[in-house]
């Protein structure tokens, strides 16, 4: 797919990866349409893209909420003309381990509410972007990508049982969707990131973060265009589609 002219939805775009991806795709000529929940952080991506010359718009989209995120794929289709890629990009943490104990006794455990909120935006999230965004192309008729953002934790990460489960759940529906979307020009993908270079890594102290970079093979984060590159090569590529892009420095869990 030539990136020029098309009309890419990124969710979580206001901030970090998200709004990235998105001065990526502006740079390339895209439009974007970008989903958030803060408008102050959504205006400013829209403004850094819209200065490569692109039309750029936030939407406040709570992508737990299906009306809501069926009346924002409207909008876009709307204001835009129609869908052509989405980055299913918005994402939680809400870390910790299944059961701590001390001397044989149960001191705590991962609650039901740790345990939901990530899902619903981690995977129910991108369970509704994904069927709606697909919807509308397929009622369009010219195809598009659908790329889920996954993580190196898809392996299973210790205090991430949350987390892990839903990573490994969008890199799995990607898959599924290639199979399914195939007959209609739908190509669909993930990106499995490492230890990430964003504004909460960022604000770590350097202790930790020497941690996290000791078991990166690079010994370094990535960096957020990084992951944006991933996402170009993707929707670039015509003959990939269902896989997911591992882009963690080498990095195992």
């Amino acid at each position: 797919m030539q990136i020029k002219g098309k009309t890419v939805i990124i969710t979580g775009g206001g901030r970090g990866i998200g709004r990235e991806m998105a001065k990526s795709f502006a740079e390339r000529g895209a439009n974007l349409a970008l989903f958030d929940l803060n408008q102050a952080d959504l205006d400013e991506t829209a403004r850094l893209c819209a200065a490569h010359g692109v039309k750029a718009r936030g939407y406040i989209v709570n992508v737990t909420q299906e009306a809501a995120v069926a009346a924002g794929m409207d909008a876009v289709a709307a204001d835009f003309g129609g869908i052509d890629v989405l980055v299913n990009n918005a994402g939680i943490v809400k870390d910790g381990l299944l059961i701590k104990s001390k001397d044989g006794a149960v001191t705590g455990k991962m609650t039901l509410d740790q345990w939901q909120a990530v899902i619903d935006i981690n995977l129910t999230g991108v369970f509704l972007c994904g069927r709606e965004a697909a919807e509308r192309m397929v009622k369009r008729g010219q195809g598009g990508v659908i790329i889920n953002i996954s993580s190196v934790s898809r392996h299973g990460n210790p205090g991430q049982t949350n987390y892990s489960a839903t990573k490994a759940g969008v890199a799995a529906m990607a898959e599924v969707w290639a199979k399914e979307l195939a007959r209609y020009g739908i190509r669909t993908g993930s990106i499995a990131p490492g230890y990430t270079r964003t504004d909460i890594l960022a604000a770590m102290r350097p202790e930790i973060l020497d941690k996290l970079t000791a078991q990166v093979p690079l010994r370094r984060l990535g960096e957020a265009s990084e992951i944006a590159h991933a996402a170009i090569f993707i929707v670039e590529n015509d003959f990939f589609t269902g896989r997911c892009v591992d882009v963690d420095g080498g990095m195992r869990i």
